[in-house]
């Protein structure tokens, strides 16, 4: 007999995270999140300071099926002037009426909390984090910080009339497909950029605090416009940038600078999950550790996860010249790949810059939404 149970314990909270490990235990290309940053997401994360959300699991008898966490955001809200809410964290064996029953549990839950309009996901929090079901690409592992899914699950969201809100796009650069004439282009524009006093230059890890500080201001402002974009607050921004700093190389986050205002910027990390997908069950305690310690040095692989440039300064060119920089950047360490993820399907602006230099759009990811 199938029942939802309403995560409450420490020990249902490990269950919820530690599921999707049996789930995939068979597929070659699942990537197991780190415990305790998982943990740590689900109950510190400054988002528990203005929103909340609730994680249910699926038993069928004993045995753990599928779960789903749902999503109330406040600031999603306010700022958008809605009543939505979100789900995520979905994960459910290949049964239709499993995946309802859950889905129908994260819509009362969300009813009982006051929203009238829409669900939409799978968005974990925000699409300030993962967020986005894979719909196309599974036959490679997902890079670091991306979801990944079985290939039944956009039947079974579509089972319960979930329909498109939007898709995201993740693009593929190889040591192969970046010509001469792409890197000709980036250097033109460079100097173009000059003629109006913006330089790009690399972020000073040395003065990150003021740094970081800028960049939040930037960030802000660059994704204002973006479908379901919240701005984050002090200490989300700091939440993030205290995780990323760990990885950050100065030649893949760099910052655009007018006259020292900084207008744009871009940040890309070492794709961590060619070591995070040998680590058992996401542990890093006995050894789990150890292997992303001294493993780091064999990554042959980045993410750029952020790019954005203020109202004012696009449309100049400056997007296809951080892009730029960062793929020069990782050819000359010897890197093997570079994926840039994810961007909105309409943006235009900067997937046209991204297909200047040779990007190939290879995996696709879609958020839903149906009213409630």
């Amino acid at each position: 007999m199938k029942e939802i149970v309403a995560v409450s314990t420490k020990k249902q909270l490990a269950t919820f995270i530690d599921f999707p490990h049996e789930l995939y235990k068979a597929d070659p290309n699942y990537v197991p999140e780190l415990f305790i940053a998982q943990r740590d997401l689900l109950t510190t994360h400054p988002f528990h300071k203005h929103s909340s959300l609730q994680c249910f699991l699926l038993f069928d008898g004993e045995k753990v099926i599928g779960r789903i966490a749902a999503i109330l955001n406040n600031s999603h809200n306010t700022m958008n002037n809605a009543s939505d809410g979100f789900f995520g964290f979905f994960d459910c064996i290949n049964d239709q009426e499993a995946a309802g029953m859950l889905l129908d549990t994260a819509a009362k839950w969300l009813k009982d909390k006051g929203v009238k309009n829409k669900i939409m996901g799978p968005v974990n929090f925000s699409t300030n984090e993962s967020c986005g079901l894979l719909i196309e690409g599974f036959d490679s592992p997902p890079v670091v910080m991306m979801p990944y899914n079985a290939s039944y699950y956009p039947d079974l969201l579509a089972g319960w009339g979930l329909k498109k809100q939007v898709d995201l796009i993740a693009w593929r650069f190889n040591g192969d497909n970046y010509d001469d004439r792409s890197v000709k282009l980036i250097d033109r524009l460079e100097e173009r950029l000059k003629r109006s006093n913006i330089v790009i230059r690399k972020i000073n890890l040395k003065n990150f605090k003021q740094e970081a500080a800028a960049l939040r201001e930037v960030y802000n402002k660059a994704w204002d416009k973006n479908m379901g974009f919240v701005p984050l607050n002090d200490e989300e921004f700091d939440y993030q940038a205290k995780d990323l700093k760990l990885v950050l190389d100065p030649d893949f986050c760099l910052v655009a600078e007018q006259d020292g205002k900084l207008v744009g910027f871009g940040a890309a990390i070492p794709d961590m999950n060619q070591i995070q997908i040998k680590i058992k069950k996401g542990r890093l305690l006995p050894t789990g550790i150890f292997k992303l310690l001294f493993g780091k040095k064999k990554v042959k692989g980045i993410r750029i996860l952020l790019l954005g440039v203020i109202d004012g300064y696009r449309k100049m060119g400056i997007e296809a010249c951080i892009y730029g920089r960062i793929i020069k950047a990782y050819r000359a360490k010897g890197m093997e790949y570079a994926e840039a993820s994810w961007t909105l399907e309409h943006n235009d602006l900067v997937n046209n810059a991204i297909i200047a230099i040779k990007g190939d759009p290879y995996k696709k990811y879609r958020i839903y939404e149906r009213e409630i």
